[in-house]
């Protein structure tokens, strides 16, 4: 059975999440009060429709206790975003998350119950200042203060080796979760495969020992 989720507030964030939940197989119910901003994604996502994020009723009417999760998107609208996590929670959405425009306005989400608080043009800062400083990644994505995830080129000292003969390890410290190579992506390496030059290497470690590759 498909994944179920409504967005609520269609801007850069809402839209790009609705847009790419649907892509990744799940019903997407995308809300806005902008019809233009409706009128974007609505040929994108399973329905699309305008109306008041801020209105107490408008997720009752929506039958959202079918729903598996709910991403409230409206950081510039305070009291509408406020109002959307709340009746979230009480209609019982197992998951809510929520955009927040800063510390004040995410610690109220967090005192009335949202699951997940994030700061996007933050993160997203983040990671791009990360990707400058090292260049030798073709991304990297943190998943908390200590560790991240890294998309790499094949080192020139790994081309023509298997994963079993360099036993990154033991010997980097590192695990290879995934190889790109083309359009072709390999979640489960063959470690007696030798890795060429044109392969992007996934690795996931400590950013200490991901700095030092």
């Amino acid at each position: 059975m498909k994944k179920q989720f409504i967005v609520l507030g269609l801007g850069g964030f809402g839209a790009s999440v609705a847009v790419t939940l649907q892509q990744l197989g799940c019903d997407v119910v995308a809300v806005d009060m902008d019809m233009e901003r409706v009128n974007e994604v609505a040929d994108l996502v399973t329905y699309a429709m305008q109306a008041d994020i801020g209105n107490p009723d408008l997720l009752p009417s929506l039958g959202l206790n079918n729903f598996d999760g709910v991403v409230v998107a409206v950081a510039e609208d305070m009291e509408a975003s406020i109002m959307a996590t709340l009746v979230a929670k009480e209609i019982g959405i197992p998951r809510v998350l929520c955009k927040a425009r800063d510390d004040r306005h995410a610690a109220v989400l967090r005192k009335i119950g949202a699951d997940t608080i994030v700061f996007p043009e933050v993160e997203m800062g983040k990671r791009i200042a990360k990707n400058l400083l090292s260049a030798n990644f073709a991304d990297w994505i943190s998943l908390s203060p200590d560790y991240s995830v890294v998309e790499i080129r094949t080192p020139s000292y790994w081309v023509g080796k298997t994963l079993k003969e360099l036993d990154v390890r033991r010997s980097h410290e590192v695990n290879v979760v995934g190889i790109k190579e083309g359009d072709r992506v390999e979640i489960t390496p063959n470690p007696d495969v030798p890795l060429t030059e044109d392969m992007i290497l996934m690795l996931i470690g400590s950013n200490e020992t991901l700095e030092k590759l």
